[in-house]
């Protein structure tokens, strides 16, 4: 097995028409235009029409128009002086009826760019944004303060460059290595694993409670989507001293991150006492972890 000692640290959201009785169309932005029955470029088209000019997200009930007929999406709204497609009054006049069509269309998700290629209705766009698999990934390291957001094939290019203290090992079965366990205060052990075309990052973090009683909590994360991580397993393993304990499960998906996790004891979990049973003369801590293909 390889065995390295892992970096540590301390820890740190037009008006629409409708056809009158000579055929001919009237604007109104009280009037309801034709939807059609089936998806369709004129579908796409009028979906367009929801782009908010600020920040070119869709516009969601309540949508909010000037006195012309401009849309701009509530976010925006109490930010803007004047219209900015027009430069009109904007006040404040809800357009009813286009948030009826909106009601009667699929909209595109906002992830759409970057690969996702599924449209919904108004009561399930929100959701499946909140879950999508293209969606940014977040910087996965616990405890650090970086903000740093970027799609999955960026993620190991930004740990390799601002995180160059991270150590990455090669295998499905390693040891990882936390030094000086002893440490006060919340300290977080991580490193990298990879294997199998993937990497995986490894975790230790040392919580402290109000009431002096210590937790370990370790647990391991694909950097990957969680239908990638569905497919593989992780084991976690502290042994020695005749003793033995451990815990296996499928790894977090970096989408998820690891506080959920740990806030819901969903790892390895064991506190100062088990921890000294398994560690050596000097507060280091061997874990060994086994990863594994889910067929």
């Amino acid at each position: 097995m390889a065995q390295l000692p892992i970096q540590k640290r301390g820890r740190g959201n037009n008006g629409g028409g409708e056809p009158s009785s000579s055929g001919t169309a009237t604007a109104s932005t009280n009037q309801l235009p034709i939807i059609p029955t089936s998806t369709g470029t004129l579908t796409d088209e009028l979906a367009a029409l929801f782009e908010c000019p600020v920040c070119f997200e869709i516009v969601l009930p309540p949508i909010m128009q000037c006195h012309v007929g401009h849309l701009v999406c509530s976010s925006c709204r109490p930010k803007l002086s004047c219209c900015p497609t027009c430069r009109g009054t904007l006040g404040n006049i809800r357009n009813l009826a286009m948030e009826k069509v909106a009601n009667n269309l699929m909209f595109p998700c906002k992830h759409k760019q970057t690969g996702c290629r599924v449209s919904l209705g108004l009561n399930e766009k929100a959701e499946h944004e909140e879950v999508c698999e293209f969606r940014p990934y977040s910087c996965p390291c616990p405890g650090a303060s970086c903000s740093w957001q970027g799609q999955l094939e960026k993620v190991m290019v930004h740990l390799q460059h601002a995180h160059k203290n991270i150590t990455t090992l090669n295998g499905e079965d390693i040891v990882f290595l936390a030094t000086d366990i002893n440490l006060p205060g919340a300290v977080d052990w991580v490193m990298m694993q990879s294997c199998f075309g993937h990497h995986f990052m490894l975790v230790l973090e040392k919580q402290e409670k109000c009431d002096g009683h210590t937790q370990f909590f370790a647990i391991v994360q694909l950097i990957g989507s969680r239908k990638q991580a569905e497919h593989f397993a992780y084991r976690l393993e502290l042994n020695g001293n005749r003793r033995r304990l451990t815990w296996e499960a499928m790894p977090r998906s970096s989408h998820e991150g690891v506080a959920s996790a740990i806030m819901g004891s969903d790892c390895l979990v064991f506190d100062t006492s088990i921890a000294q049973l398994f560690a050596d003369n000097n507060g280091n801590l061997g874990i060994n972890v086994t990863i594994s293909v889910v067929c």
